[in-house]
């Protein structure tokens, strides 16, 4: 098991959903975790909850000044950068032919050049700390197509690739890069779903937020001989159809 004591960590999207209970999860490892998250009262609430091993930060994933601000504040405050869990996304509802091309270069420049952007300023203080791990949290749509949704899917199909080369570039320097692909599960992003989405799915439920940190805390403390690698929380959806076979000859 991975040892990060001493060492700080950065979660995106940490002020509600799943980002909430990653940062709950690394706090319980004795990691020091930075929140970053535009809605700064939802962030500082969680953080005043985890006690003195979390704080808030304002970030907008866009924007390298405040990445920069927010890496050198976990190192100051915690330690040297070990963890850094791009979780930050946004979702809009549009066919291709329809979809506005403002929002859909938006839904790209928060869910894919936000992670990248993290990893590309994280990576060399990862190497300086003598390792880590990224974990970027993707979708079920970063593996199968899911009409009227194209910008999200691009940019989550986009995420999984760039994990995969981040992975190979960075594993020499000890850094494991893996993405986390979750169906539908209970966040605020879901919150207008009906329970019909899930009715077909092996295991017919919507999953919930610490699930999803549960698996994000094995792959940072536990899964030390993985990376590249994609780790899927759907409920089975993905597994494949069923069919409606018949008895008879």
């Amino acid at each position: 098991m991975a040892d990060f004591t001493g060492k700080s960590a950065i979660v995106t999207g940490g002020a509600r959903g799943i980002g909430a209970a990653v940062a709950a999860a690394l706090v319980k490892e004795q990691i020091g975790v930075v929140i970053g998250d535009l809605r700064d009262e939802d962030g500082a609430r969680v953080a005043a909850a985890l006690g003195d091993t979390a704080v808030f930060r304002h970030l907008d994933v866009t924007d390298a000044k405040n990445w920069r601000a927010v890496i050198a504040d976990a190192e100051a405050l915690f330690g040297p950068l070990a963890v850094l869990v791009n979780n930050a996304g946004i979702i809009d509802v549009g066919a291709v032919e329809a979809e506005v091309p403002m929002v859909f270069r938006h839904v790209l420049d928060v869910n894919l050049y936000g992670p990248w952007l993290g990893m590309h300023l994280a990576a060399p203080r990862l190497r300086a700390a003598g390792g880590g791990v990224i974990v970027n949290i993707s979708s079920t749509a970063g593996l199968v197509g899911y009409a009227g949704i194209g910008a999200y899917v691009a940019s989550k199909w986009g995420l999984r690739g760039l994990t995969k080369t981040a992975a190979l570039e960075l594993g020499v320097d000890g850094i494991r890069v893996c993405s986390v692909h979750p169906g539908p599960i209970h966040t605020p992003m879901t919150a207008g779903m009906s329970e019909s989405v899930v009715a077909a799915q092996p295991l017919p439920r919507f999953g919930e937020p610490d699930e999803v940190a549960a698996m994000v805390r094995f792959i940072v403390a536990e899964a030390t001989f993985s990376t590249g690698s994609e780790f899927v929380l759907d409920g089975g959806a993905t597994a494949g159809r069923f069919l409606a076979l018949s008895s008879e000859s």
